[in-house]
C-alpha cells in the first residue's frame, strides 16, 4: 500500500482514477486545486468522491492566478466558452496556461509534508493532442524535476503516477463501470451552470465517451450533441 496525493478535480476522469487507486488498496488523500476556474462547483463532487473513499479531501486555492489568465474561456468571464473542439497545440480557447504543471507543483509539496509515496494525476491518451502538460515527455521531465527539487526533504520513493495515460475517454467509462462509479456525482460542464449544458467541448467529449463505452449515459443535459 502507498500513501498518494490524487489530483482530483471532480471530473470524470480524475474521481475513477481515484477509484482504481483506492481499489488496489492505496491509502488517498484528494487535492483539488481552485485556478479561478467557473465550473469550480467540480470541487463539491471530489468532496464527495472523498467521502465515499474514506479519503481527506484539500483545496488548495490558487484562485487569484484566474484573474491574470485572461484569454482562457475556463478563468476569463469575457471569453464565451466555445461550442466545439481542438486538437491542435495553440488553438484552444479552453487551455489554461501551465494548469497540469501548476497542480502538480501544489501535489508534490504537499506529497512532501505528507512523506506520500506517489503523486497521482487523471491525465489520458485523448489529452495529448492539445494539452501539451498532458503529455508522456512533459509527465516525465516534471518528474525528473521534481526528484531534484525535493531531495533529501521528500519521501525516497516519491513518483508521478498517470494510471489513466493509456487510455481515451470511453475506456475511462469502462474502468468506471467495473469500478462502480457514480457519474451521476461527476461534473465535467466547462460552463458550471445547475446541470450540464451539453453543448461545450466538455460535455461533447463526455457524451461520445459513453456512446463508445456503449454504456448508458446517466448525466443530464440542457441540450444533448444531435
Amino acid at each position: 500500500m502507498s500513501k498518494i496525493i490524487a489530483v482530483v478535480s471532480g471530473g470524470m476522469d480524475s474521481v475513477t482514477m481515484a477509484h482504481h487507486l483506492k481499489e488496489q488498496g492505496n491509502e488517498l488523500q484528494l487535492l483539488s486545486v481552485d485556478y479561478g476556474q467557473r465550473h469550480r462547483k467540480e470541487h463539491d463532487y471530489a468532496a464527495e468522491a472523498a467521502e465515499r473513499l474514506g479519503a481527506v479531501h484539500q483545496v488548495a486555492d490558487l484562485s487569484a492566478l484566474g484573474a491574470m489568465f485572461h484569454g482562457s474561456s475556463l478563468t476569463d468571464p469575457s471569453v464565451d466558452v466555445p461550442e466545439q473542439t481542438w486538437n491542435t497545440y495553440g488553438e484552444s480557447p479552453n487551455i489554461v496556461p501551465n494548469r497540469n504543471a501548476l497542480l502538480l507543483a501544489a501535489a508534490y509539496a504537499i506529497a512532501v509534508v505528507e512523506q506520500a509515496e506517489a503523486v497521482a494525476i487523471g491525465v489520458m491518451a485523448g489529452d495529448v493532442a492539445s494539452v501539451p502538460d498532458s503529455t508522456p515527455a512533459f509527465l516525465e521531465a516534471f518528474d525528473a524535476m521534481e526528484r531534484i527539487a525535493t531531495r533529501g526533504y521528500a519521501h525516497p520513493d516519491l513518483t508521478l503516477l498517470a494510471p489513466l495515460a493509456g487510455m481515451d475517454k470511453s475506456g475511462v467509462v469502462l474502468l468506471g463501470e467495473e469500478l462502480g462509479v457514480d457519474w451521476t456525482r461527476t461534473w465535467t460542464c466547462f460552463r458550471g451552470g445547475e446541470i450540464h449544458c451539453g453543448r461545450c467541448a466538455s460535455c461533447w467529449e463526455r457524451q461520445d465517451a459513453f456512446a463508445g463505452a456503449a454504456v448508458n449515459d446517466p448525466t443530464t443535459y440542457q441540450e444533448k450533441k444531435s
